[in-house]
């Protein structure tokens, strides 16, 4: 099931990553080809840059990609290593569950109670705030599946 997840997250990742570009090109294109940049251009390319970043933070983090210092875990024995490693994946599903799917879903919902559009393409927010609790969610199961692995 992970290898599945990992296999389409990326995949979705990756053709974000590509219009994204096609979408700043074509901003630029506008711009300087035809005197006046697309009004949506800026905006899609914002979008999709905070769906990648956000995404794409829960994906480096199954993948174990994540930034680490590992000053104290170098020094410890290995049932100390093992009790540190548990400590430091409750506190990231602690995180991720109370800022990114609670907070996240609270945000969705604010957005959604107000009726925010975005400015050029008339999106709800809510749309654009989905990427929050989505990747806590996934956050979640990977440090899940991780202990699961560790455990096994």
């Amino acid at each position: 099931m992970r290898e599945k997840i990992d296999f389409y997250l990326g995949r979705f990742l990756a053709s974000l990553m590509a219009i994204m570009t096609l979408d700043v090109l074509w901003g630029v294109f506008t711009r300087y080809a035809m005197g006046a940049q697309a009004s949506w251009s800026e905006e899609l390319a914002r979008f999709l840059l905070i769906w990648i970043g956000i995404l794409g933070a829960a994906y480096a983090s199954g993948q174990n990609m994540h930034l680490a210092i590992d000053l104290v875990s170098t020094k410890l024995s290995d049932a100390a290593n093992k009790r540190l490693n548990l400590f430091i994946r409750g506190l990231i599903i602690a995180f991720a569950l109370v800022v990114l799917v609670i907070g996240g879903a609270r945000l969705i919902y604010i957005s959604q109670v107000l009726g925010q559009l975005s400015p050029a393409l008339r999106l709800p927010m809510s749309f654009v705030y989905a990427a929050v609790p989505l990747s806590g969610l996934l956050i979640i199961y990977y440090k899940l599946t991780e202990e699961w692995k560790m455990e096994n």
